[in-house]
């Protein structure tokens, strides 16, 4: 079957919205997981599970709280009610927000795992050649945990295809401004349209596994590299 143009416009707001998604949380997440990663603070076990959070939490719930803090009369969405700008409920910097709240915890944890596989002692014989601390995170942090960014890359990116409860409170339902694939194929399947429904689900499905394929096909080729040498 042939995606109608509503569809087509559905998908390409999801992998736009997966794509800024990911790019920004990989920014965001990288000085997080490696603070985690190095810090002895005991307190870090409340940001631990605060990243945590959205994998047990009900998505509706968080979308519920972030429309409160981004609509019109909430302190985030008012403040830029105020100042000309607009709130952000019902946009899709709304939706990238949600999303990337969502999202923390399948990029956070994967670079957290990466950067404390690198271990201490390759750090301290960096420091020993007179590497600033700097210069040992890009050069020697950075490159050892180029699986644990891919990882978190690809599942962050496909997590983000299937969203739905988040992006459908903070985002609602507008064809060609907030409507992703997810919300499309609900709509389609309201209507008992099982065939478009079908089509677009399948396009996920596939898509999805081709991308979690790829990096354990990848990883299982960097492990082996390793063992061999």
């Amino acid at each position: 079957m042939q995606l109608s143009a509503q569809d087509l416009t559905a998908l390409w707001i999801t992998f736009k919205l997966a794509a800024v998604g990911t790019s920004i949380l990989i920014v965001i997440c990288t000085p997080l997981a490696w603070w985690l990663a190095r810090t002895q603070w005991r307190g870090k076990i409340f940001i631990e599970a605060m990243v945590s959070l959205p994998l047990v939490l009900p998505p509706t719930v968080l979308g519920f709280y972030l429309l409160l803090l981004l609509g019109p009369r909430g302190p985030i969405g008012g403040f830029f009610e105020d100042i000309g700008v607009g709130h952000l409920a019902f946009t899709f910097t709304g939706l990238v927000i949600g999303s990337m709240l969502y999202s923390l915890p399948f990029v956070v944890q994967p670079l957290q795992n990466a950067f404390a596989a690198t271990g201490q002692r390759v750090m301290e014989a960096a420091a020993t050649l007179r590497a600033s601390p700097l210069d040992r995170f890009l050069t020697v942090s950075l490159p050892l945990a180029r699986r644990g960014f891919l990882t978190a890359a690809v599942l962050s990116f496909a997590h983000t295809l299937g969203e739905f409860g988040v992006i459908i409170m903070i985002g609602g339902n507008i064809p060609g401004r907030t409507q992703v694939a997810s919300i499309a194929i609900f709509n389609h399947v309201e209507a008992l349209d099982f065939e478009a429904a079908h089509a677009l689900a399948a396009i996920l499905v596939v898509l999805a596994f081709s991308m979690l394929f790829a990096v354990y096909a990848i990883n299982r080729r960097f492990k082996v590299v390793g063992v061999g040498q």
